[in-house]
Parts: structure tokens; sequence; C-alpha cells
């Protein structure tokens, strides 16, 4: 797991977090893709550029890992 990147059960219900805050991975990617800048996001949740660069990389990760099983046509 990524060193700014906690997952802790009495946090935010266990989801990924910013360490040190409650700010979830899930948040900073709504954010961005909601349309929020790079800026507004640091702004916004009180995270550094590499906060939120470690949950980007923890999603990309997470999607990466998916499997794909299409439903028989």
């Amino acid at each position: 797991m990524h060193e700014r990147i906690v997952v802790d059960p009495k946090v935010q219900h266990g989801k990924p977090v910013i360490r040190g805050t409650r700010v979830t991975v899930a948040c900073i990617v709504s954010g961005f893709a909601g349309g929020m800048t790079l800026e507004q996001v640091q702004t916004d949740y009180d995270v550094s550029v590499e906060d939120i660069r470690a949950a980007l990389e923890y999603a990309a990760g997470l999607v990466e890992q998916e499997e794909h099983h299409p439903l028989p046509a």
C-alpha cells in the first residue's frame, strides 16, 4: 500500500484515505470527475499535490486489478 494512503477500519469505515485525514481516495477522484482543478482539490480538501497523486495512483491500481467478464451474447 502506498505510504500516503491508509486503510483503517476506524476511519471512514475502512475506506482508503489520505494518511492523517478523513479524505477518501474516492473523494479525490470524484472531485476531478466533477470538474475540479488540481488547485481546487488541494484547497478544498486541504491535501498536498503528492497526496492527490498518491490517491490517483491508488485508484489506478484498483482499476488495473479489475477483470472484465462479458456476458454471453
